[in-house]
C-alpha cells in the first residue's frame, strides 16, 4: 500500500499492528534499542519490549531490521502562507488557499512530520477537516490569525493604504490581525480563542517578509504584551511570540511569553533569561538558507533579502547560545510557499552547531513539550498515540535517512493507521 488519499483514509479501520524485527529509536537514549517489539492497538501504543508479545489479533509487520521511531514535529509552519511574496495572496480566494494548504500538510505528512504547530493562518476549519478524514494531513495545532500592531510584521498593507483587507475574499487576512492598545489586544486574543486557536501567536519585532518594519524594531508595548499572556493563560494555554533582537526577546520573555520563535540575534544573557524562566526557542534556520538561494525567484525584495542576510549569519551562532545556555530548543522551519520542498535541510543545516540526537530530540520530545502532548506524542512508550516511522537506517549515524520527500522513510502510521506503507 502506499499513501492512502483523502477518500481512502476514512475508510481506514483501527486494527492491532504487532511490529518486530526492528531497531527502536527512543529519543532519550543516543544509540537504537535492537531486538524490540511494539504493539499497536486502536490508534494507542499499547506495548514495547524486549520480549515476545504476545497478540491473537495483531497483524504482524516484519520491519526488516529498519529503524522505528516516533514521527516527526514541527513547531513552526505556516500552511497557508502559499506564497514567498506574501502580498500576493492578496489575490487569493480563502478557497484555493485552503486547497493548497492541504496540499502542503500532506507532503509534509509524507516527509514524516505526523504533528505540524501551525503558528500562523491555519484556522479550525482545517484542522476539523483532517479530524473528519475530508483532508490527509497530521494532527494541527493552530494560531489561527497572529496578532500584529499597527506597522507590525504581521501588517502588510501598502503604505498608501490605509483600510485592512476583506476576511470574505483576500488570503491576505489569513496572515495576522491587527491590533492596538491593551482593550485591543485582549479582545484579538479571546477572539482568536473563541475561533479554535490552541495558542496565541503575536510579533514582538520587526521580520524578513514584512516591508515597513525594521528588523530591530521592538513591537507592543510591555502591558500589551501581558495583556495577551494574561488572555492566553486564562484559557490555559500560552503565547508564542515572533522575536529576532535581545531586547524584543527579553522583552516577550519577561511578560511571560512561553517560546520565542526564530530568535536568531539572542545574546548569552537573554538565553540565560529564558532558560531561567522556562521558556522554549524555535529555531527556524532553513527558512533564512533557502530565502537567500531562491527567495528572488518567487518576487522576495531587496529590502527583505537585505534583512534576512543579517539573521541568515547569525543563525547558528542562536543555536550555540541558546544551548550553552540551558535554553530548551524545539524545532521549526518556517518556510513559505514554494520554497516548503527544502523542508528537510532544516536537519543538515543544524548538523554543524548541535548533535543528530539533540536535533531529533527537538523534533520530538522538545516539540511534545511545547504543544502540550509530552507523553503522547514525539516518544513510543505505552498510551503514547501511535504516530511512528519505519526508516532505512540509522537516523543518529545520518540524518539523510530524511532528506528529500520521506523516499527513505518505509512505512508512516498516523494515530495508528498506516497513511503509506511499502514494507
Amino acid at each position: 500500500m502506499v499513501a492512502a488519499g483523502p477518500n481512502d483514509r476514512d475508510r481506514l479501520q483501527m486494527t492491532s499492528t504487532l511490529f518486530n524485527n526492528l531497531r527502536l529509536l527512543d529519543p532519550r537514549r543516543d544509540e537504537l534499542c535492537d531486538g524490540m517489539q511494539v504493539l499497536v492497538e486502536d490508534g494507542i501504543v499499547r506495548e514495547v519490549s524486549t520480549s515476545s508479545i504476545v497478540s491473537d489479533t495483531a497483524q504482524r509487520i516484519d520491519a526488516g531490521g529498519r529503524t522505528v521511531m516516533p514521527g516527526l514535529i514541527d513547531a513552526h509552519i505556516h500552511l497557508v502562507l502559499t506564497e514567498v511574496n506574501i502580498r500576493l495572496l492578496s489575490d487569493v480566494p480563502l478557497t484555493l488557499l485552503a486547497a493548497k494548504g492541504a496540499v502542503a500538510m500532506r507532503a509534509m505528512l509524507m516527509r514524516g512530520f505526523t504533528t505540524l504547530r501551525d503558528t500562523g493562518g491555519a484556522d479550525w476549519g482545517i484542522k476539523a477537516a483532517v479530524e473528519q478524514n475530508l483532508f490527509l494531513g497530521p494532527r494541527l495545532f493552530i494560531a489561527g490569525q497572529p496578532i500584529s500592531q499597527t506597522g507590525g510584521h504581521g501588517d502588510f498593507r501598502l503604505r498608501t493604504q490605509s483600510t485592512v483587507f476583506c476576511a470574505c475574499c483576500s488570503g491576505l487576512s489569513w496572515t495576522a490581525r491587527v491590533a492596538d492598545g491593551v482593550p485591543d489586544v485582549i479582545k484579538a486574543v479571546r477572539d482568536e480563542l473563541r475561533k479554535g486557536a490552541d495558542h496565541i501567536k503575536i510579533m514582538v519585532s520587526g521580520g524578513v517578509a514584512s516591508q515597513a518594519d525594521p528588523l530591530e524594531s521592538l513591537q507592543f508595548r510591555i502591558d500589551e504584551i501581558e495583556a495577551a499572556v494574561e488572555e492566553a493563560a486564562r484559557w490555559g494555554t500560552y503565547v508564542a511570540a515572533h522575536a529576532y533582537s535581545p531586547k524584543a526577546i527579553e522583552r516577550a520573555v519577561r511578560a511571560g511569553v512561553r517560546t520565542i520563535e526564530h530568535g536568531n540575534l539572542i545574546d548569552s544573557p537573554t538565553a540565560k533569561l529564558m532558560a531561567e524562566r522556562g521558556a522554549y526557542l524555535v529555531p527556524t534556520l532553513v527558512t533564512y538558507d533557502s530565502m537567500q538561494r531562491r527567495g528572488r525567484d518567487y518576487g522576495l525584495s531587496d529590502y527583505s533579502l537585505a534583512k534576512n542576510a543579517l539573521v541568515l549569519d547569525a543563525g547558528l551562532r542562536s543555536l550555540e547560545t541558546a544551548r550553552n545556555a540551558g535554553v530548551r530548543i524545539g524545532f521549526g522551519s518556517d518556510l513559505l510557499g514554494q520554497l516548503q520542498n527544502d523542508h528537510m535541510n532544516e536537519f543538515t543545516i543544524r548538523r554543524e552547531a548541535m548533535s543528530a540526537a539533540d536535533i531529533i530530540r527537538s523534533a520530538t520530545l522538545v516539540n511534545a513539550e511545547i504543544v502540550g502532548e509530552a507523553g503522547r506524542i514525539g516518544e513510543l512508550v505505552p498510551g503514547a498515540f501511535a504516530d511512528l516511522l519505519v526508516v532505512d537506517g540509522d537516523p543518529y549515524r545520518d540524518l539523510s535517512v530524511f532528506d528529500g520527500d520521506g523516499s527513505r522513510i518505509a512505512a508512516i502510521m498516523l494515530n495508528g493507521r498506516f497513511v503509506k506503507n511499502a514494507l
